[in-house]
């Protein structure tokens, strides 16, 4: 009997999760596992171009349309996972194993989202922490780590400013900017990239609240003005309230901070760069971006507390620094005097010992002890 993995994901927009979901969804491929996904109407296109062939992709128009999309489409006689439980009531009462990899550390959030879930899959041991701390007994005991996916998602290759907004389009004022954006684009110089002489600090990532980019640079904005050889580049794009609030945390830098926009080539713009800059730890699961940029060959800055201890090895693919907020900010000036005495480059030999454990290698033989975990508790429920 063919092997179904249904999944879900609605989100309109290409980031860490989606990227999570593609190479999921290829390891499964490779142990006899076919994924069905269910996913946004407006996303059906770029899901095509990211998935094996055999995966079936099915377009939702919105959330509130799930449980009955999921219904059409599964057999009664199934058993299937992932599927969200608020929306699959019918689908628990006939006997399907619900399961949910957790993208997001509990802390603030509210266990109850979890509790129905027969399996709660975490993407870190940060995650994994936040779990057990919010009672959650259902939890994988194996954080799923990913793995750096840094092939080119389309483009010309090219480096250059692009828009820095995710318009938000169920906003009336989102929809208003996001519709005169692109006729004032054409005005402006789509300017190529060019570094300065500096040493370049970079910020590759969406420009998401859970990061915290404004509240981490309103600590190390001032730091950084006062050491002019480091310039500031940003490659991502966030809400208009997201870049709105890290312009302002990074008003400091004056001409020294500058934005380009979501980049198609990240290999390139991780080769531009000196260092990665992390945001803020405590609401990040993963960071694919950290691990993207050590296995690009470039060196991590990053506060020193899970889950960036779990992913970056201290002195030998990055450094760390004190968190700022409780801290002070002595410890990551003094970082900045060191990196200005000398420069801090990647072991090669004890980088690729680290990076092994983010290979695709490692990634496969994870998924298949997860796909063992499930086979067995499928047949338990046959069974009974």
């Amino acid at each position: 009997m063919t092997q179904i993995c249904y999944q879900v994901n609605l989100q309109p927009g290409w980031g860490g999760g989606e990227v999570y979901t593609a190479f999921f969804s290829r390891a499964l491929a490779e142990f006899g596992v076919r994924s069905t996904l269910f996913v946004a109407a407006s996303a059906v296109a770029a899901w095509r171009t990211r998935l094996p062939s055999a995966c079936e992709i099915i377009g939702v128009a919105n959330a509130a349309d799930l449980g009955t999309a999921l219904r059409r489409h599964i057999p009664a006689d199934s058993r299937c996972w992932p599927a969200p439980a608020a929306q699959t009531a019918a689908l628990r009462a006939a006997g399907h194993l619900l399961t949910c990899i957790a993208h997001m550390p509990l802390y603030g959030r509210d266990p109850a989202s979890l509790s129905s879930y027969d399996l709660v899959i975490p993407v870190s041991g940060h995650v994994l922490a936040s779990l057990r701390a919010g009672d959650i007994a259902n939890a994988y005991a194996e954080p799923l780590y990913g793995i750096a996916d840094t092939a080119k998602r389309g483009g010309d290759g090219v480096l250059r400013r692009r828009s820095v907004y995710d318009w938000d389009r169920r906003k009336v004022r989102d929809r208003l900017l996001g519709f005169l954006e692109p006729a004032l684009e054409l005005w402006r110089p789509q300017s190529p990239f060019a570094r300065g002489a500096g040493i370049a600090l970079g910020i590759v990532s969406r420009l998401t609240p859970i990061k915290q980019f404004p509240l981490l640079f309103r600590h190390l904005a001032p730091v950084l003005a006062r050491h002019p050889r480091f310039e500031l580049h940003v490659f991502g794009s966030g809400g208009y309230a997201s870049v709105r609030d890290l312009r302002r945390a990074l008003a400091p830098l004056r001409g020294r901070a500058r934005f380009w926009g979501q980049q198609h080539d990240v290999v390139s713009v991780y080769r531009q760069l000196d260092y990665l800059l992390t945001g803020l730890p405590e609401k990040e699961a993963l960071g694919l971006n950290v691990i993207e940029a050590q296995a690009c060959g470039l060196p991590v800055l990053a506060v020193a507390a899970p889950p960036f201890t779990e992913t970056v090895a201290n002195e030998v693919t990055g450094l760390f620094y004190a968190d700022p907020r409780g801290a002070g900010t002595g410890s990551f000036e003094a970082l900045l005097c060191r990196l200005e005495a000398a420069p801090f480059h990647i072991a090669a030999d004890a980088g690729a010992a680290h990076m092994a454990r983010f290979s695709a290698a490692a990634f496969a033989a994870r998924v298949a002890r997860l796909c063992d975990v499930v086979r067995i508790r499928l047949e338990g429920e046959l069974a009974a």
